[in-house]
């Protein structure tokens, strides 16, 4: 049963007549009748008598078209509701560096956009910091890289993100082609976040599967001073397209080269994780939709180099 068949009846009740219901609905008298029928028939109850002089209602019709006017009413104050209901409210919300650099500035603009009253506070750090903070209830949701099962968060997948090698072309030992296997890459001077960092232990699993080693020859936990490094030449560095998002904006640099890495295995998944949907305000719940939906409309457009959707 639709609001509108509720609708279309009222109106044939009111005016006794098919036709003239049609017009002042601006539908076409044989769909009218139509969707009247499907009511009927749902209902298995004939809801009006036709005859040659219009229509009425029938003694099951007169009971239902007073229900019918009540469920409209509150369908209608329901709509009004709605759109004058503002949703308030304090979100909190954790991106890692990377991360922060592509998503960060659409999901203000969303949110501003949709939820002007809502404030957000966004915390830009490490993933393994925004996990402490989310387990400690400082952060309503963040994106992570790694989830331990152990924690009792809400979880969805986001996307999955292919490495890059991302040096100046002119340093020795950067690949020259379109793409590279992680296999040609032993030789190559390395800039990298140190162990702990969840992209040490991906680049690190992703050589040992291609059964060699990376060069380290600098490590940065900072992602701006590690592109630092890596546009002053110090070596390459090996990340996530989101990671030179920022580089790319703020350095228009023409010598400085973005490499995909073909290994099927290089890629970094991206995780939504949030408290609880008990623990979570509306504010929070409806900023979590609005993230997940930001980063499906940045990939979908190509403004996230390297992502995409995750499968499930």
């Amino acid at each position: 049963m639709e609001l509108r068949q509720l609708r279309y009846f009222v109106r044939v009740v009111e005016l006794g007549s098919f036709s003239q219901a049609a017009a002042s609905l601006d539908v076409v008298t044989s769909a009218l009748s139509q969707q009247i029928g499907k009511l009927e028939g749902e209902l298995a109850t004939r809801l009006l008598q036709r005859s040659s002089t219009g229509v009425r209602p029938t003694d099951a019709g007169l009971a239902f078209w007073r229900q019918a006017q009540l469920a409209l009413r509150h369908a209608d104050d329901a709509r009004v509701a709605a759109q004058l209901a503002r949703l308030s409210g304090h979100v909190s919300v954790g991106l890692p560096p990377s991360t922060a650099s592509v998503l960060g500035l659409p999901l203000m603009q969303a949110m501003r956009e949709r939820y002007p009253e809502v404030r957000l506070h966004l915390v830009e750090a490490l993933s393994g910091h925004l996990a402490t903070m989310l387990n400690a209830r400082q952060l309503d949701l963040a994106v992570q890289f790694q989830v331990d099962a152990a924690r009792r968060w809400s979880v969805q997948p986001l996307l999955q993100e292919r490495l890059f090698v991302i040096g100046e072309r002119a340093l020795a030992g950067l690949p020259r082609g379109r793409s590279v296997k992680l296999a040609s890459l032993a030789e190559l001077p390395l800039v990298l976040p140190s162990r702990p960092h969840n992209l040490r232990s991906v680049v690190e699993s992703a050589f040992a599967r291609a059964r060699c080693e990376p060069r380290v020859v600098l490590e940065i936990d900072g992602l701006a001073l590690l592109m630092d490094a890596v546009a002053a030449g110090l070596g390459a560095t090996i990340q996530p397209g989101a990671a030179a998002a920022r580089l790319q904006r703020e350095v228009q640099r023409e010598d400085l080269a973005l490499i995909p890495v073909s290994d099927a295995h290089a890629r970094r998944p991206n995780l939504l994780a949030s408290l609880s949907d008990d623990e979570l305000s509306p504010a929070a719940i409806a900023a979590r939709v609005v993230l997940a939906e930001v980063a499906r409309q940045l990939v979908a457009e190509g403004r996230w180099a390297g992502a995409a959707l995750h499968e499930s």
